[in-house]
């Protein structure tokens, strides 16, 4: 698709500008009108994109990790200005979701120059008096303890397969608490759990897909409730994750996920939950601390992406 405005939201801890700069040219010519804005730590992208867009920029293209992108589609959510994504994280969750080329900046770019865009949900999840947009997942327990037990030096050198390394400690400090779970405005509900995902898609990396009935623009979030005890009950979750989720879904032989005593998946609107016990939790791969309470809701078409 053409676009005559492109502002570009970079982040230079990922890239070097002259790289963009060239392949940029490359791809979109190098008469194209585009404009650049760099990041900082203050700002992963949320003030460069609502710039960009009071700019006149049709297209905003995000370049960085999934906090870049989660910032940048954040400021665009409800608009009709295009987001291009150029992946340069370790995660890069939505990137993946969406199938846009990882690890070569030319070969997005040419992504977001042959594509069609398309609308697709976002979720929003709020927490101490703030709100903040999520394009792939939340959630506390394991994916969450697993962030903070990823070592910082070992992601730099061996991306995603730090998280692997990561899994056996997350496993180990990850406990059961009582949960309040009220869903699409229905009456609450008791449970007791170690970990929740609530996700508008549900490829991590390696391939693995935590969440199989989500869909980007479906009008939903998909949720799954973990809360497998034990040698005999993570062995069934497992097993539910591999053959159930994963590979009789590749083969057709099965149209919807898997629940069992030990992980249950469900598709909602709106969710509010209670934690007796405060948890770790991340957004869409980035730990942001522990949280007792938080709502999510879905804003159905919220993003027009390439």
């Amino acid at each position: 698709m053409t676009y005559s405005r492109i502002g570009i939201v970079w982040n230079p801890s990922k890239v070097e500008k002259e790289v963009l700069q060239t392949a940029a040219s490359d791809v979109f010519g190098a008469e194209q009108d585009i404009r650049w804005w760099e990041t900082t730590p203050e700002d992963p992208g949320r003030g460069m994109a609502r710039e960009a867009q009071e700019d006149g920029r049709e297209l905003v293209i995000a370049v960085g990790g999934d906090g870049t992108v989660r910032a940048v589609a954040e400021s665009l959510a409800g608009s009709d200005t295009a987001l291009g994504i150029v992946p340069q994280g370790t995660g890069n969750l939505l990137a993946r979701n969406l199938e846009i080329p990882l690890n070569n900046v030319a070969a997005a770019f040419e992504r977001i120059r042959d594509s069609e865009p398309r609308r697709i949900d976002l979720g929003w999840v709020s927490y101490d008096g703030a709100e903040y947009a999520f394009a792939v997942m939340v959630g506390f327990g394991i994916d969450a303890q697993m962030l903070v037990e990823t070592d910082d030096d070992l992601k730099s050198k061996a991306g995603w397969l730090a998280y692997v390394e990561a899994m056996g400690r997350a496993l180990a400090g990850t406990e059961m608490t009582d949960i309040t779970i009220a869903i699409d405005g229905d009456k609450a509900v008791a449970v007791r759990g170690h970990t929740m995902l609530i996700g508008n898609c549900g490829m991590v990396q390696g391939g693995i897909r935590l969440l199989p009935d989500a869909v980007l623009d479906d009008g939903k979030l998909d949720v799954l409730m973990i809360s497998a005890d034990g040698a005999l009950q993570w062995l069934d979750t497992l097993r539910t994750f591999v053959w159930d989720n994963g590979i009789r879904r590749i083969f057709g032989a099965a149209d919807e996920a898997v629940s069992t005593d030990s992980a249950r998946h469900l598709p909602v609107e709106t969710v509010s939950v209670e934690l007796k016990t405060p948890l770790v939790f991340e957004i869409d791969g980035e730990e942001m601390g522990e949280v007792s309470a938080f709502d999510v809701r879905v804003q159905p078409g919220a993003l027009l992406v390439h």
